[in-house]
């Protein structure tokens, strides 16, 4: 039996790498239904000033076709207490990269408050949708 019951992610999914795909296996390993928030293009552009190289809606499917995710939901701001006001998840899972933020010192503790766990996942070191972006401009250039 696993440890929790439903879990909670999100991400942007942009070029989708192993990174991704760690995070969403070792979140799958830890509950029974896995829920996934996609950021919307217009959220990644407040948030990061940049657009993704794939639209949402493609990046919605890649995401949905994991055999990890048991279900995909738009993630339109980054209110991680709206979130669970809404799905009701006992765990969140995050990259270790966010630990020791102020979003995400103040949003662990208030769910904590209501009940849910946030877990921390190691960054998969060297890889990531910034990289492969540049590494993609960069032989593009080399041309």
């Amino acid at each position: 039996m696993k440890k929790y019951k439903i879990g909670y992610t999100t991400g942007v999914f942009d070029m989708f790498h192993i990174g991704h795909l760690n995070i969403l296996k070792k979140a799958k390993e830890q509950c029974e239904y896995l829920i996934v928030g996609v950021s919307t293009d217009e959220l990644v552009q407040i948030s990061k000033n940049k657009m993704p190289i794939i639209p949402f809606e493609e990046r919605m499917e890649i995401v949905s076709s994991i055999k990890y995710v048991d279900r995909v939901v738009p993630q339109v701001n980054k209110d991680k207490i709206a979130a669970f006001e809404k799905y009701h998840f006992d765990v969140m899972f995050v990259g270790d990269d966010w630990k020791g933020s102020e979003l995400f010192t103040k949003c662990e503790k208030e769910l904590n408050k209501r009940g849910s766990n946030v877990i921390y996942f190691p960054y998969t070191k060297g890889i990531s949708s910034t990289i492969l972006r540049e590494k993609v401009l960069t032989r593009g250039e080399n041309k």
